[in-house]
């Protein structure tokens, strides 16, 4: 941004010439896309469309509780437009809407000060109350149409804010006068590149794309790939202490992102400090697919990712004995393989630790609302015609679930504001998407989201097993998060009493990734612990202990038994397998084109 008020009217004309160059390629790209048939799917508006149109239909059955309710705001507003009048002849007066002291978007001190734009942010909050209001009230709905609805209608809300535009927020419009425009022409340019970089469709920046460099400021603990095969590279990383624990350490992170999430800046990086503590840590990084995988099922994740993990570990620290670690959807495969394995009789993990993980699909949080029948053929016939669900898609429906955070924050920060996003890594991770291959990703959301049949004794089969996760004998270490969206702690927990093994349970501070990832050092969020462990997860909570710091501290207390005992430290490959690459490796380096 220009912090000068005197702009130079040669440049600004050179800035809206280029502007409305590039915005007219961007609509003949747009007019092109639409004949060639890559046109915006009219299913999800559909969808939506059906969702309300059963909600005014129960609404009108019980008219009388609707003029009520109408009634009500109506009273709300008429006190609002008379303090705020009382407020424009300088006379004080209580709010009646007040915004939430931890809401960002009402910040700034002119929220407050100034009656006009006060008077917009109550008008705002008091019209979001009642529209929330109005879909909880309605009667008849079944409680999934309703979660449906209440999410839809918090998108529309978030989506109307006055924060959101330039004539209704008293920051942006202060800093507009402040540099004469130049933060529109800025923001301007700003969206149009993003326009650019999403073919079309707007990938609002959460962080600069050039902020970060895989393996040179994120993913740079000092280690070697010492296997590959089409769906993974398998990583080894170098120790850092004379001796180190026999049993190694291997991570089944999710293929939803790449696995840095586990390695990012030295300070945060969960293998790092493990590294530090004397283990040997193996971790899977996934491929980032291509239409040339579109047949891949999740049981080849399983043979491909786990299974050949294992085999390729065995090989180099000359026994298969290892402590296994699944986070989210790789905690889910985990436990499947686990339970696969036990029907095999094969043997080799010492203990399992789920971090973040379904197994119960019953309540899976706010992501269900995109998975029912009809919206999930819609997406399988998507993912037909490309071969995979591209990973941007995925992104900007996992960031709905968040959206004044991770949507409308930075739509005002970028475009109205005209500034550059902070340089962040986990957000730099986060944008970082990859793909979905069609099969394995239909059969993950079909038996598992949709019809919930891996917590079923036989429910799924994998390459010719009868899936049941009570076979699951290995100790296992749970860890959920409570302000988790993702995987809601609550289902974790029910879904930890599958296994047949003896089981802890440990509930994180912060969400899905900040309560795992959770340094000591930083001694933040803290954790409850409860050695029993009743039917009922609230009835856990009530009786659990609440720490401070990290629950890592509480995991390796927890493998120190499982140790194994020391031995002298390993270095990638043992000798046995030659080390293909440096860490990170290609796979994670991998970006292909999501249209």
């Amino acid at each position: 941004m220009n912090d000068s008020v005197e702009i130079d009217a040669n440049e600004l004309t050179r800035s809206l010439s280029e502007i409305a160059g590039r915005s007219q390629q961007l609509v003949a790209d747009f007019l092109s896309r639409q004949q060639s048939g890559e046109q915006v799917s009219m299913d999800d508006a559909l969808h939506m469309s059906k969702l309300f149109t059963d909600l005014y239909t129960r609404l009108m059955s019980d008219p009388v509780q609707l003029a009520q309710a109408h009634m009500a705001f109506w009273q709300d507003y008429m006190t609002l437009m008379q303090n705020s009048t009382l407020r424009m002849m300088g006379v004080d007066s209580d709010p009646v809407r007040p915004a939430d002291d931890r809401d960002k978007r009402f910040a700034h001190d002119s929220w407050d000060d100034n009656p006009f734009f006060d008077f917009v942010k109550q008008s705002y909050l008091l019209t979001a109350d009642y529209l929330h209001s109005t879909v909880d009230r309605a009667e008849g709905l079944d409680d999934k149409t309703r979660r449906k609805i209440d999410f839809y209608t918090r998108q529309f809300v978030s989506a109307t804010s006055p924060s959101n535009f330039l004539a209704t927020n008293p920051e942006v419009l202060e800093l507009t006068v402040k540099t004469r425009g130049q933060n529109l022409i800025d923001g301007l340019n700003k969206l149009l590149e993003d326009l650019e970089r999403g073919n079309g469709r707007l990938k609002i920046r959460q962080t600069h794309p050039e902020a970060f460099e895989v393996g040179k400021d994120l993913a740079i603990t000092p280690g070697k790939v010492v296997y590959r095969n089409e769906l993974m590279e398998l990583i080894q990383y170098s120790p850092q202490t004379e001796e180190v624990a026999r049993r190694p350490l291997l991570f089944v992170p999710p293929w939803i992102n790449k696995y840095y999430i586990l390695d990012l800046k030295p300070k945060n990086s969960f293998v790092k400090w493990l590294v530090d503590q004397g283990f040997t840590v193996f971790v899977i990084s996934w491929c980032n697919p291509s239409a040339e995988l579109a047949e891949k099922q999740f049981e080849d994740y399983m043979h491909q990712g786990p299974l050949a993990a294992l085999d390729a570990v065995e090989q180099i620290v000359g026994e298969r004995d290892v402590n296994m670690i699944g986070y989210c959807l790789g905690g889910t495969l985990l436990a499947s393989t686990l339970a696969w394995m036990a029907d095999k009789g094969v043997e080799g993990v010492h203990s399992a630790t789920f971090l973040t993980t379904l197994l119960d699909f019953e309540s899976p949080g706010e992501l269900e609302v995109f998975i029912d029948e009809e919206q999930l053929e819609t997406l399988e016939r998507q993912m037909n015609e490309k071969g995979f669900l591209a990973g941007p898609q995925m992104a900007a429906t996992m960031s709905s679930l968040r959206s004044n955070d991770l949507i409308w924050s930075f739509f005002v920060n970028n475009y109205l504001k005209g500034e550059d996003p902070f340089p962040f890594d986990l957000l730099f991770w986060n944008q970082d998407a990859t793909n979905m291959p069609a099969r394995m990703h239909a059969f993950y959301l079909r038996n598992m989201y949709l019809e919930n049949k891996l917590r079923e004794p036989g429910g799924i089969q994998l390459d010719g097993v009868d899936i049941d996760l009570s076979k699951v004998k290995v100790p296992n270490y749970f860890v959920s998060a409570k302000e988790d969206h993702i995987a809601p702690w609550h289902a974790c927990y029910t879904g930890a009493k599958l296994l047949g093994g003896r089981g802890r349970f440990v509930l994180g501070g912060s969400g899905h990734i900040a309560g795992v990832i959770n340094p000591p050092e930083k001694q933040k969020y803290g954790y409850w612990t409860n050695s029993r462990r009743p039917k009922d997860p609230e009835a856990w909570l009530a009786n659990a202990e609440q720490h401070e710091g990290s629950w890592w501290l509480d995991w390796v207390d927890w493998l120190k038994p499982k140790r194994g005992g020391s031995v002298p430290a390993r270095e990638p490959g043992g000798g046995v397998l030659k080390p293909l690459a440096d860490a990170p490796g290609q796979y994670v380096k991998e970006s292909h084109d999501g249209r």
